[in-house]
């Protein structure tokens, strides 16, 4: 039965407080050496001497650095884990640093290293640049431009329901011109034909508002555009007159 142990709630190389050596060689990625190097530390000193450790020549600038700033008050400092007044004497091997001291001074003065006993997974992975104004910044951009994607997604959505709706209109007079557009059947074209020729022997002839059938003629094509010829209108009328005089 599983006990809920969640390994992930700690981390093996972090402690409270370290003494400078301490804090450097987990900054140099030597935990594994730790024994090794504090063993060699003649007589409790607190920074390797030159050239005690050829193979980690970082080891020894790493813990100059934080010596360095806890003699200038960038990190504040304590005697065994305990923090002291700022410019109060504490023995060089009983000289420490809290964990939270360090982190916050390691992030301000070198944001570009992230050591595994100071940061988690997702903090090595953020990139240096990005802090919380940047953060902040970045979050607005976001919002605004989901903001913008948001607008642009219901003008879109209007606009496909517009086009939708031009499509019918579009549908149905297609629909209304092949309807229109369809050949008349014949008892239908005749009865056009004999109205028409009717139309005629009203229109033409003497004493009648056209003399000639040429005069009705070039009235129509001079008024109506829409595909009337004159010499279409000389070949139909004459026969829709024959046709009516037929019946």
């Amino acid at each position: 039965m599983s006990s809920g142990y969640n390994p992930k709630s700690c981390n093996a190389l972090e402690k409270s407080f370290y003494r400078p050596v301490e804090a450097a060689l987990r900054w140099c990625g030597l935990i594994e050496h730790e024994s090794e190097i504090l063993a060699a530390l003649h007589g409790g000193a607190d920074t390797p001497s030159a050239g005690q450790f050829p193979r980690w020549p970082c080891l020894r600038a790493n813990t100059e650095r934080i010596i360095d700033a806890i003699r200038h008050s960038n990190i504040p400092y304590g005697r065994d884990g305990k923090t002291v007044p700022d410019g109060e004497h504490v023995r060089p091997d009983r000289v420490t640093v809290r964990h939270t001291d360090l982190r916050e001074w390691m992030a301000k003065t070198y944001p570009d290293q992230k050591p595994d006993f100071l940061f988690d997974e997702t903090e090595r992975n953020t990139h240096a640049a990005i802090n919380a104004d940047s953060f902040r910044a970045l979050q607005a951009d976001r919002d605004s431009l989901k903001a913008r994607i948001e607008k642009t997604e219901d003008w879109a959505r209007s606009m496909m329901a517009e086009k939708k709706a031009l499509e019918g209109q579009l549908d149905s007079l297609r629909a209304r011109e092949e309807t229109v557009s369809q050949p008349l059947d014949p008892r239908s074209e005749r009865t056009y034909q004999t109205i028409i020729g009717a139309m005629l022997e009203l229109l033409v002839g003497e004493n009648k508002p056209y003399k000639k059938q040429s005069a009705l003629v070039a009235e129509l094509v001079e008024k109506n555009k829409r595909g009337m010829s004159e010499r279409t209108l000389n070949d139909k009328l004459p026969e829709c007159r024959d046709i009516y005089k037929g019946n």
